[in-house]
């Protein structure tokens, strides 16, 4: 090749020639003329928020918005979505139907050819690269939730739209005339929900590793006073399409070389990114050295924002961001860093639309945290950060949205404003357990010190609705909602290993397997290593969802369709409705639904066959959202994430919902929100609606 061809002038070029051939393809939506229209619609949603909890709080008179809202206009539970997941209740509040219209199970779902789990959310294509160094396809993301959210019918239709972190809102609505800024499941740098880094000097053999859900974890080796730690990164796009071009090849066809190739791409963090850090001991803290910078931590301290760069070729970067947190300088050393957020003034895709908002919100109200799941919840669960700990990076996360909503309320450049907290959501999940005397995990001593942090959380909201309430004039409707309630989660059930002992689940081979963890799937791609799918009739997956191993649509499916699927349905309802707990006698499951009973629309042939819907106090476990098999069904929850609403039964999990004005409709439901908003705002229904308006 000429040596012109090797130059980065003729790189550049070449790059710029195929950005413009690349997004020749798109173009943005021309805004529709925004009308002038009184009307205005204030939605602000608190994931997680519970009926009976609001309640108990407003009696103990430490709510006053949320008491005045309730008796200036009504307060009621809201029915939610079966099952009652925040992926699902969202997407049904976004477009006013069911999830057999909106496609959204569960935040997996599952391959009818290989068995394997997906994130449920999106579907995702990596980018493409010539001569493994200049981009010729840029990556993209499709969500999977279908149908119309109310607020891109209400910008098509000339209303004046601003949403902000609605979950289930990445990547980002194309809203006429309008902003949007993204939610969950907008990802890590990695790709995931968030991955959280833990360094120890005192880990033992056991505990280097990734945890169940989230986490890296290796020991701290000390050379003097500096220890050198590789930061992993994002995978490299490179070298996983080349994993999925040997995968491509049967295994028995592969040379010697491929095969070793192969295995090594499999390799857990073989084909992470890395970035090198220097961690040097300092009185009561540490130094810490980074590519792009550097900073002193003591004990007890977070960090400011630290910028990072990860090359995926030598002229491509991802830049992302992240906060170290020193948990104890000495004897050991302890060291915390939250996951790695995209750079909201350079993210790899967009997070706004218009595609540069995201920077001009830094521009007007300084760096904020981007990751969709913003709160520690994952460290604190694997007991790496305490409480207070967690409550100073979840008031932080709290408070990043919180300025944006001010910020974006004051600019009254709206007709409808949608924004949502789910900090309600992570502060019941860890801190149930010490509001329940019956939980296994329930600490007196840690109660009386931290027994007020979900009320505390619901003060924070409160004030929240009281600034809502500022601009909410006489045309204004204000609307407060949730998309589930809360349980205490006591005992994790494991539905695969009830399916095992029940004759309707088969192993093959060694059935005493390592538990699994989220790394065992994406990283090196195990998954129901030991089932055998030939006498296999039905398999557990995600949160509560079980399905039918079925002739025509299982790859390796037995049972076969009508008669015989439909008795064991009957079947499997039947002997599930009787599980009980074998240390108290109590019965587990509330009830289980079939798919053809609960959902209707053009997406139910991607629905579970059975919803399960527990009993309070119990829940699926965690290795049954995996696909795991553990020994016992039935086992105690010993962990900090001690309060839940996946797989409880969806008619004693409802939300909340709280207008400033009487409604007419007797039983209000998630569903009902956006029709509610297009006759509020005068905007044309979409077709098919299930909800209808609350007034």
């Amino acid at each position: 090749m000429p040596g012109f061809f090797k130059t980065k002038k003729f790189i550049a070029l070449l790059l710029l020639i195929i950005a413009g051939v690349v997004f020749m393809n798109f173009s943005k939506l021309s805004a529709p003329h925004m009308r002038d229209m009184q009307q205005k619609v204030i939605i602000l949603g608190f994931d997680g928020m519970d009926p009976h909890l609001l309640q108990q709080y407003m009696d103990q008179g430490v709510l006053p918005h949320f008491k005045k809202l309730a008796t200036d206009g009504v307060f009621t539970p809201l029915g939610t979505t079966n099952p009652p997941e925040s992926p699902v209740a969202w997407a049904s509040f976004q477009t006013g139907v069911n999830p057999g219209g909106h496609n959204i199970y569960d935040f997996l779902t599952r391959s009818t050819e290989t068995y394997l789990p997906n994130l449920g959310m999106v579907v995702q294509e990596p980018p493409k690269f010539l001569w493994k160094l200049i981009p010729l396809k840029m990556p993209h993301v499709e969500p999977m939730r279908k149908g119309t959210p109310f607020w891109v019918q209400a910008g098509r239709n000339g209303v004046r739209t601003t949403v902000l972190t609605v979950p289930l809102s990445y990547p980002p609505d194309d809203i006429p005339g309008g902003y949007m800024l993204s939610g969950l499941p907008l990802p890590d740098i990695r790709g995931t929900n968030g991955t959280f880094y833990y360094w120890a000097t005192d880990l033992s053999d056991l505990e280097v590793g990734d945890v169940e859900f989230g986490g890296k974890i290796a020991r701290l080796e000390f050379n003097g006073d500096t220890a050198k730690v590789p930061i992993p990164g994002p995978t490299s796009p490179i070298l996983k399409a080349e994993q999925e071009e040997l995968r491509k090849i049967p295994k028995d066809q592969r040379t010697v070389e491929q095969q070793t190739r192969y295995e090594e791409l499999m390799s857990a963090g073989y084909k992470d990114l890395k970035l090198d850090m220097e961690v040097k001991k300092i009185d009561n803290g540490v130094h810490i050295t980074l590519p792009d910078g550097s900073i002193d931590l003591k004990q007890g301290q977070w960090s400011d924002w630290q910028f990072m760069s990860f090359p995926i070729t030598p002229i491509i970067k991802v830049h992302g961001m992240a906060q170290f947190f020193l948990v104890q300088a000495q004897p050991d050393v302890k060291l915390y860093m939250s996951p790695v957020n995209w750079d909201p003034r350079n993210p790899p895709l967009p997070i706004t639309k218009p595609d540069g908002w995201s920077k001009d919100l830094v521009d007007e109200v300084g760096m904020y945290r981007t990751l969709g799941w913003a709160e520690a919840t994952w460290p604190l669960n694997e007991e790496r950060i305490d409480e207070a700990t967690f409550i100073q990076d979840a008031n932080a996360a709290m408070n990043d949205r919180i300025k944006i909503m001010e910020h974006e309320l004051s600019k009254k450049n709206w007709n409808l404003f949608v924004s949502v907290y789910e900090t309600t959501d992570r502060f019941q999940h860890m801190f149930y357990r010490l509001l329940d005397p019956k939980h296994p995990y329930y600490n007196a001593e840690l109660a009386a010190k931290y027994g007020n942090a979900i009320r505390d959380v619901y003060v924070r909201c409160d004030q929240i609705v009281g600034k809502a309430m500022e601009y909410a004039d006489a045309n204004t409707t204000l609307m407060v909602v949730s998309d589930h309630g809360f349980h205490s989660f006591r005992k994790a059930v494991n539905l695969n290993t009830w399916l095992v002992l029940n004759g309707y689940m088969h192993l093959q081979g060694q059935e005493d397997v390592e538990p699994y963890k989220l790394s065992t799937l994406f990283d090196q791609g195990q998954f129901w290593v030991n089932t055998d799918w030939s006498k296999t009739r039905a398999y557990a997956m995600g949160l509560g969802q079980i399905y039918i191993n079925l002739q025509g649509r299982e790859k390796q499916g037995i049972v076969s369709p009508g008669e015989e699927y439909g008795k064991l349905q009957d079947e499997l309802i039947a002997k599930l409705r009787e599980l009980k707990d074998p240390e108290t006698g109590e019965t587990v499951i509330g009830d289980v639904y079939k798919r053809d009973d609960i959902y209707h629309g053009d997406y139910i042939g991607n629905a579970p066959d059975l919803m399960v819907g527990f009993n309070e106090g119990y829940r699926v476990s965690w290795q049954t959202t995996l696909g795991g098999i553990p020994k016992e069904i039935v086992e105690p929850n010993r962990k900090k994430w001690s309060g839940d609403h996946c797989s409880y039964d969806y008619k004693i999990t409802s939300g909340v919902l709280l207008v400033n004005r009487k409604i007419t409709k007797s039983d209000p439901k998630i569903v009902d929100i956006s029709s509610t908003v297009y006759k509020i705002l005068g905007v044309p229904e979409v077709p098919n609606l299930d909800g209808k308006p609350l007034f």
